[in-house]
């Protein structure tokens, strides 16, 4: 691998637990970008959103995607809504090449329920949130995509072994 490899797509698809398998497998050192945005703010992405707003979470996320992107080659997980800026897309296409993990709103809202670390949830109904932040995000995740992939009905560990073969023999199809 000469290049860093990206996992979009909504929280809850699986790109923190498969990023690391994913790293693990190709022998690639791995980031999470909320992490690496929560260690530089020290601060967590609830109270961020609290006192900046979504759009200063966004400007930090932009921060951090630039500096990851300047860094080694390595598997990056990111956060969500990292899609939504243009000039994050054009990063993501231009370092890297991009998966984007993908899974039903069942799915995403059983692996989210239970995570309070998510401040677009902290509605009263999680499960229409999802759905409007997947329509909104579907077309942007799909636009910077190399390759897709389906995580509903195999393990983690499944799931990154597939991405990685299909990494390494440069096939589009799911």
């Amino acid at each position: 691998m000469n290049r860093s490899i990206f996992l979009v797509g909504p929280m809850g698809a699986g790109k923190s637990t498969i990023g690391k398998l994913l790293a693990a497998q190709l022998r690639l050192p791995f980031a999470d970008s909320d992490k690496v945005l929560e260690e530089k703010a020290g601060a967590d992405i609830p109270w961020i959103f609290d006192v900046e707003g979504e759009a200063g979470f966004r400007r930090r996320e932009s921060e951090i995607l630039q500096a990851l992107c300047e860094g080694p080659v390595q598997v990056i997980a990111t956060g969500g809504g990292i899609v939504l800026r243009e000039e994050n897309r054009r990063l993501l296409r231009k370092h890297g090449q991009v998966v984007y993990l993908q899974a039903s709103i069942d799915q995403l809202l059983e692996r989210t329920s239970k995570n309070s670390n998510r401040p677009l949830l902290q509605v009263a109904n999680p499960r229409a949130r999802i759905i409007e932040l997947v329509e909104e995000r579907d077309p942007l995740y799909r636009e910077v995509a190399d390759l897709v992939c389906e995580t509903d009905h195999c393990t983690p560990k499944q799931a990154a072994v597939r991405v990685a073969e299909r990494l390494m023999s440069a096939s589009p199809a799911d």
